[in-house]
């Protein structure tokens, strides 16, 4: 059974700023609708989390010639992409916005911390699993394809399932689009 001994890592997180325009909470709202991010080259967000995800690992061959993951070590970079006025506010749609886009950040950083436990639960799935007559260290690979995969599936659902009740009608993101738009 894969062990939990993991080296210390951190995750290297950077903000991706879109310009939107707009002197009201509605015409900024609108502007997003424009310019957000696009999701499979279908639908337009507000804000967006992606995230680049590679290892170093290493791998021993075993006196028994088994293959023994000994070490794997993450690069995890992840994005955040999220608008940002091209124009000063006037003080009142300023004080709606930052509330506004501090409730948006805090949400894309809750997919930020879903996709850390994910490289956690790689890292506590993967490191130490051995696979028995593999001398050439190719079986476990074909063995942890399957792990990595649930993983990444389960760390998908996580994050629609947290889209799903935060866009609800009366959900979080709805109650900050409401104030923005209603706002000043």
């Amino acid at each position: 059974m894969p062990g939990t001994a993991a080296a210390e890592w951190t995750a290297t997180e950077t903000v991706q700023p879109y310009a939107i325009a707009g002197k009201s909470g509605a015409s900024l709202y609108a502007s997003i609708g424009e310019r957000g991010p696009q999701l499979g080259g279908r639908v337009r967000t507000i804000a967006h989390t992606n995230f680049k995800l590679t290892w170093t690992r290493k791998y021993e061959r075993q006196a028994d010639n088994a293959c023994k993951l000994v070490s794997a070590r993450p690069k995890l970079i992840i994005t955040y992409t999220l608008p940002k006025p091209s124009d000063r506010l006037p003080d009142a749609v300023e004080k709606s916005w930052n509330a506004f886009i501090t409730g948006v950040r805090n949400h894309e950083l809750v997919h930020g911390e879903q996709i850390k436990e994910m490289v956690r639960a790689i890292e506590a799935s993967t490191i130490g699993l051995s696979v028995p007559d593999d001398p050439d260290c190719q079986k476990i690979r074909l063995e942890m394809q399957p792990r990595l995969s649930a993983l990444s599936i389960a760390q998908r659902q996580k994050s629609r399932d947290f889209d799903r009740d935060e866009m609800s009608d009366g959900g979080n993101i709805q109650q900050l689009i409401l104030k923005l738009v209603n706002g000043p």
